[in-house]
């Protein structure tokens, strides 16, 4: 009787499902060790909950921030004592090679994204030629 009465009244059921993406959180942790006169001699960085949680070393770093309400970039630069030139040009070819990537991912403007790709050919290319001619 109690079970006829229950579904007498239930007319109809809403079950609604949040499709939501659960919000992860990752903390990225960089260590900077300076010597006597605030030069870097060693740069080790990690971040939680990603395939960096154990202790990465680096020679440089290049980290970037937007502030949208100057409408600038903020910048960290940084790199050790022992970063040869040679790792450096490879460095700055890479990163530049890869915001090409970003750009595209970001704007969709292949077009743009290859011009910056080109330029980072170019770059490592002359740098390269450099190099060379200076061991001559």
């Amino acid at each position: 009787m109690v079970k006829e009465r229950l579904n007498a009244n239930v007319h109809s059921m809403a079950i609604i499902v949040n499709l939501q993406p659960i919000m992860a959180q990752s903390n990225i942790n960089i260590n900077v060790e300076l010597d006597e006169d605030k030069v870097p001699q060693k740069i080790t960085w990690n971040a939680s909950a990603s395939t960096a949680e154990e202790v990465q070393k680096a020679k440089a770093m290049l980290l970037a921030f937007w502030d949208s309400a100057d409408k600038s970039a903020l910048r960290i630069d940084l790199w050790t004592k022992d970063m040869m030139m040679d790792e450096m040009a490879d460095f700055f070819y890479q990163v530049f090679f890869t915001m090409g990537d970003t750009f595209l991912r970001a704007t969709r403007r292949k077009d743009l994204s290859e011009e910056i790709k080109k330029f980072a050919n170019d770059f490592h290319k002359k740098f390269v030629e450099k190099e060379r001619a200076d061991q001559k």
